[in-house]
């Protein structure tokens, strides 16, 4: 059966789910200790301007088109959040914990299923065979009642008994199996195992100890044992705390922020002019000029004095004369926010509220299961000690029923009658061993003992 319970662990998709809520609560812890952290970011931009506009890194007024670029570094850290992130780091950790409890509670419930079908496979295997028991009685009964019906001790009319209770028997065979078969699915199915696939599983000798007495459970001990192993109410107080602390980070977000940040930036045009090393001012002999001159051909030429100019600064002189610092204290006070914090703390009591109450039914379901665990487990003690009495009787009824048959006191009908007595006595018998051993493991589930056959 362990075996049965692990391997349906390992395939269960809701326990896969579980462990991606915990992944994912853990992903929510991580980003809440990030928080302390400060943020950094980089930025650039690039951009062509038309028509008159200002150069942003000249500040001079252009009346042609050119391009500009900038680049900024910027980082902050919050000083003071109204102790927000300190309780957002509680309550991450918290709902991890949380998260936890609630996949070793889905886990134990998984448990308790292959259980229950494990048992009931075991229950109807023993019933088939018992069934299979009866069968072959019947089948000895009816040779038998053929010899007596050739000796003239009966009449030919008492074979017919034999025979329906011949089929009788077959029946209950086929309706075992149809159970086996179908507890065998169901095993399958909490295992996630196909249809098809061959599973025969172990049938361990199963004892009633002589010492087990339900009537020896207190509910209010068996309860408070429950609420330090059931892992559903461990993961209830832990929500209740974290909405308690949901309640002081709405409350934070009405206190002032206080944060320090800090800048690097830079920029750069390619209209910029390196005016601390100008271009000379050059004289040039122009090319001459034919003229006619009192009628002779001549040629003349003119000096041009051309104005001084000035080069195109470079990206790298300019990044480094416009590189700019910056760093800063804020305190962001909130004063109006369209009642947005006033009803977030609102929503925050009334989640409190609600866990609150969760929890108490938690707690309330608990006991409830605990006491129906404990009052299934006591009735089931007297159905299986009474079920045992009846076992007696019906067999001393049908060893008496056998001798009175063989002596041709009795016929057919009343011999068949006392065995199909003693068959439903023997079935009865069956099913509250087993009922019994399950609610006294339902019972021990709950004192936190591993659930073992």
């Amino acid at each position: 059966m362990l075996q049965c319970i692990d391997y349906a662990r390992n395939n269960s998709l809701s326990l896969k789910q579980a462990e991606y809520n915990v992944a994912l609560a853990r992903a929510t812890e991580k980003q809440s200790k990030m928080q302390r952290l400060p943020s950094l970011n980089g930025s650039a931009q690039y951009g062509y301007s038309f028509g008159r506009t200002i150069d942003p890194t000249t500040n001079a007024f252009l009346n042609q088109s050119f391009g500009f670029a900038g680049f900024s570094v910027n980082s902050g850290a919050i000083l003071y959040a109204g102790n927000s992130i300190n309780n957002s780091i509680k309550q991450s950790k918290i709902d991890l914990e949380a998260a936890k409890l609630d996949g070793q509670a889905s886990s134990n419930d998984l448990s308790l299923q292959v259980a229950s079908a494990y048992l009931n496979i075991l229950l109807s295997e023993e019933q088939q065979e018992n069934a299979e028991k009866r069968l072959e009685q019947s089948r000895r009964q009816l040779a038998q009642t053929d010899k007596f019906i050739q000796a003239g001790t009966l009449p030919a009319n008492d074979r017919l008994d034999f025979v329906a209770q011949i089929a009788r028997d077959e029946q209950s065979i086929i309706d075992a199996q149809n159970l086996v078969n179908a507890y065998y699915l169901n095993l399958k199915q909490l295992m996630l195992l196909d249809p098809n696939q061959n599973l025969e599983i172990v049938r361990p000798d199963i004892d009633i100890p002589a010492d087990m007495d339900p009537n020896l459970y207190q509910l209010e001990d068996v309860y408070q044992r429950a609420l330090q192993t059931q892992p559903q109410i461990k993961a209830s107080d832990l929500r209740v705390e974290s909405a308690h602390l949901g309640e002081s980070i709405a409350r934070s977000n009405v206190l002032p922020t206080l944060s320090i940040n800090g800048s690097l930036s830079s920029n750069y045009s390619n209209q910029a002019k390196d005016f601390a090393n100008p271009i000379d001012p050059q004289t040039v002999l122009s090319d001459p000029t034919p003229v006619v001159i009192n009628g002779s051909a001549a040629s003349v030429q003119f000096f041009d004095q051309r104005v001084a100019g000035y080069p195109d600064k470079s990206f790298a002189d300019q990044i480094n004369e416009n590189f700019g610092q910056g760093i800063g204290i804020s305190l962001q006070v909130p004063i109006y926010n369209n009642y947005r914090n006033k009803l977030a703390m609102e929503r925050a009591r009334l989640s409190a509220l609600t866990s609150e109450v969760s929890n108490q039914q938690a707690r309330q379901q608990l006991k409830t299961d605990v006491q129906r665990a404990i009052a299934d487990s006591q009735a089931a003690k007297l159905s299986y000690e009474a079920a045992q009495r009846t076992v007696e009787a019906a067999q001393a009824a049908f060893g008496n029923a056998q001798r009175r048959f063989d002596l041709g006191v009795i016929n057919t009908l009343e011999y068949a009658t006392a065995g199909n007595t003693l068959e439903q006595a023997k079935v009865s018998l069956i099913q509250s061993k087993y009922q019994y051993i399950f609610n006294t493991k339902v019972v021990d589930f709950y004192l936190g003992k591993e659930i073992r056959l």
